[in-house]
């Protein structure tokens, strides 16, 4: 089947008349065409996203959250089918790929719901005859760029924002996973939103991406992804006088202390390490174990990992699926190799020999120990189902390890120590902080983000969202 470009609110195909496979890392099945778009195709929805941002701004609050409501009803009543189909493009589990559809419908209806919340404040003036207050107003056309780690449940926690509090958006999925976002597209034309306040453009984002943070008519630009690309586009975009939010990089560290529960300490590193077959920025990294219990922990965690289920990830009984791509897979491979010269293998480091993953991009969830901090495997990213280990001999030193990294994402301590557990939140230099649960996962509710190189600063999600999407006004109103 063939999938078309949405601009101006309709389907359309690219300039340039071309289309790339959209390929199963599980089989190599095809499940699609999608367009590879060129320049020409963003300047089309730029200026239709320009053209009905007019308008648009003007709509209530509620009236714009109705559209945003069904929307969410429609991805509701097709839940398992794009969930089945997130699942086939992006390699994680059906369970994981129908949850991160629900989490996109929860956050729909979750900014929708904003649409009742107050807007501004009133201040006291020191003249009595002014009513001294502040308000909100949208930028206008918005562009997000969004990864393929979270295809479905990313590109709606940054549009659902951006549209509610009056903005218009071009968004340009990964290319990797670009049916995930097309069903959000769908859902809102279905949902009866206006021609051209939502416009989704296929393609490479070297080619696409570069033409919107160029474009002078886009106002802000959110992207999520690597650091590389990320600090390119901030260069880029602010020299044009644009808003930018970066989510980028973690390698988020999990202390185990002396005190906690050993098997549940478990399940969380084996939880936050290789569910989603660690292709998180969440996603657990460093295990960092106090010494009088680093032996019992190392075996157990050892022993628990063995039992996970790495194949086709339909399967019930599947546990950590295929890598996203044979690039991404290869790229997990080189760093397994580069930790098996600085560091010790404890299990994995392999591609599974089953006879009905050959065709896939599978990978052996891997556990390193022995690990100098100069390791690449204990400083780099590696996206991908590996996790090294780390003995330290107290809390202040687990705590000054956690932080010996450029990034500050998301970081996780299990213990019984309620004094601990406090003073972890102060010492820990992230963004996310978890007590006696997985470094990965977040509420729609509240403010997702990092500090040092994983973030620029501003945060997406729950009310802090408005913060990026809209600018704001202070008037003064006096009597005459």
């Amino acid at each position: 089947m063939r999938y078309l470009n949405y601009i101006n609110g309709q389907w359309q195909e690219p300039t340039s008349g071309e289309y790339r496979e959209n390929l199963s890392p599980h089989n190599g099945e095809n499940l699609g065409e999608f367009p590879s778009s060129a320049a020409e195709d963003v300047q089309q929805a730029v200026a239709a996203a320009k053209k009905a941002f007019i308008s648009w701004k003007k709509l209530s609050f509620q009236q714009r959250a109705a559209y945003l409501q069904k929307a969410a009803d429609i991805l509701k009543a097709n839940v398992e089918e794009v969930g089945r189909d997130l699942t086939l493009e992006e390699g994680k589990t059906l369970a994981e790929g129908i949850g991160e559809t629900q989490r996109a419908i929860s956050i729909f209806e979750y900014y929708a719901g904003e649409a009742r919340q107050p807007l501004g404040e009133v201040i006291p003036s020191v003249n009595t005859e002014t009513f001294l207050y502040t308000t909100r107003a949208p930028l206008g056309p918005i562009g997000l760029i969004t990864p393929w780690n979270f295809p479905i449940a990313i590109p709606v926690w940054k549009m659902a924002p951006a549209l509610i509090y009056g903005n218009t958006v071009v968004i340009k999925p990964a290319d990797l996973t670009p049916k995930s976002v097309y069903h959000v597209v769908k859902a809102l034309d279905e949902a009866g939103i206006p021609a051209g306040v939502v416009n989704c453009v296929f393609g490479r984002g070297s080619v696409i991406g570069t033409e919107m943070v160029e474009h002078p008519d886009i106002k802000a630009i959110s992207f999520t992804g690597s650091n590389q690309v990320g600090r390119q586009i901030q260069s880029q975009a602010t020299s044009k006088g644009k808003k930018v939010q970066l989510e980028m990089g973690g390698k988020n560290p999990l202390i185990v202390l002396a005190d906690t529960d050993v098997d549940k300490a478990v399940e969380i590193a084996v939880g936050g390490a290789f569910r989603s077959t660690g292709q998180k920025c969440t996603a657990t990294s460093r295990i960092i174990v106090e010494e009088g219990i680093y032996e019992t922990f190392r075996d157990r965690l050892v022993e628990r990992t063995k039992t996970l289920k790495v194949g086709n990830p339909l399967h019930d009984d599947t546990f950590i699926g295929p890598a996203v791509s044979k690039a991404q897979r290869d790229g997990v491979l080189a760093m397994i190799e580069a930790g098996k010269e600085e560091a010790t293998i404890l299990y994995g480091g392999e591609v599974p020999a089953e006879e009905d993953l050959v065709d896939g991009f599978y990978v052996q969830p891997t556990l390193f120990e022995n690990v100098s901090r100069d390791a690449r495997i204990a400083r780099e990213e590696i996206f991908g189902p590996v996790a090294a280990l780390f003995k330290v001999k107290n809390y202040k030193e687990a705590v000054e390890l956690a932080n010996d990294t450029e990034y500050g994402l998301s970081a996780a301590i299990c213990t019984n120590n309620l004094t601990l557990s406090q003073r972890f939140i102060e010492d820990i230099e992230v963004g996310l902080v978890h007590i006696n649960s997985e470094t990965a996962g977040s509420e729609p509710q509240v403010p997702f983000g990092g500090c040092k190189s994983s973030s620029t600063g501003s945060r997406e999600q729950g009310k802090t969202a408005i913060e990026f999407y809209t600018q704001i006004k202070t008037v003064y109103m006096d009597r005459l």
